[in-house]
């Protein structure tokens, strides 16, 4: 089985968050973590994750990413821009992306605030997927920054262990999948 992580990035925390989620992955499935600058044709994949930073409640938009270069001035003086940083983001990704099927998953990063003032990109990923044919096999999960825009403490280690559970998730879904074509 094969899984693809693909992530949109401004300043590190979402690449962050891919990258542990790709790690716990590679308990069961053979991955690879790519930017969505650099995704690849999705041939051959099985399990496609996808995150994004929350932006204004929802996906970046070229205004919102355009915008991020002057956030950390607001923020913290030191923060800096992700090397993948710019060009498109999972939004324009998303749209262009053409219809096939597989399984599939969601995440973002966003403010540690409660949900209704935060948003979540993730629902809004999850929902895009699901309209070009692929299967969410989890519900969508978010990965929390505190108000310097720094991960939370616990938050790589939780999203290791959510990609071993998407792991399994997808191994199991194949295999009842196997089991109902027979």
């Amino acid at each position: 089985m094969r899984a693809l992580v693909v992530y949109e990035s401004q300043f590190g925390n979402t690449h962050c968050v891919a990258d542990a989620i790709g790690r716990g992955l590679t308990d069961t499935v053979e991955v690879d973590v790519v930017s969505v600058h650099t995704a690849p044709r999705l041939e051959g994949v099985d399990l496609l994750v996808v995150g994004g930073p929350t932006h204004v409640r929802t996906l970046s938009s070229a205004r919102t990413r355009a915008e991020a270069p002057r956030w950390p001035g607001g923020i913290r003086r030191s923060l800096r821009l992700d090397s993948e940083a710019g060009g498109i983001g999972i939004r324009e990704w998303l749209d262009a992306l053409p219809r096939f099927t597989a399984m599939a998953a969601s995440f973002d990063t966003r403010m540690d605030i409660p949900r209704i003032l935060s948003g979540a990109a993730a629902g809004h990923i999850d929902h895009r997927l699901a309209g070009q044919g692929l299967r969410p096999i989890v519900a969508p999960m978010s990965f929390l920054v505190d108000v310097h825009n720094d991960l939370e403490r616990t938050e790589l280690d939780r999203a290791r262990a959510w990609g071993a559970l998407l792991g399994y998730t997808a191994l199991a879904a194949a295999a009842v999948d196997a089991l109902s074509t027979n």
